[in-house]
């Protein structure tokens, strides 16, 4: 399994940038997502830029990735998963239409 690492580009020249994680300076490739702007949040995947981030959503992944590791370490998660305290569950589109139309699987 491979985790994505939520990244902020400090600087780039061409497909090479300079991204930190907020601990760490690293090196990622950006042939994937093409040329980002310094400020850019990405998630990266093994050194490579996979997807363009907000800032919000690259916290949230931050907080969660920070969360496990305390869970990891024996600590208490905190606010990690804070936004998903107050939410209901919600099924995917597809599923709750089905639903809403009293469709089942076996």
């Amino acid at each position: 399994m491979c985790v994505g690492i939520p990244m902020k580009i400090l600087s780039r020249e061409e497909l090479a940038a300079t991204a930190s994680d907020g601990t760490h300076t690293h090196l990622i490739d950006l042939a994937l997502t093409g040329p980002l702007e310094p400020g850019t949040w990405v998630l990266t995947f093994l050194g490579t830029a996979r997807d363009v981030l907000s800032e919000v959503e690259a916290i949230k992944i931050k907080n969660a990735l920070d969360g496990l590791r305390a869970l990891m370490e024996g600590r208490d998660l905190g606010d990690a998963f804070a936004d998903l305290d107050t939410r209901e569950p919600q099924l995917p589109p597809h599923l709750q239409a089905a639903h809403d139309k009293g469709e089942t699987t076996a």
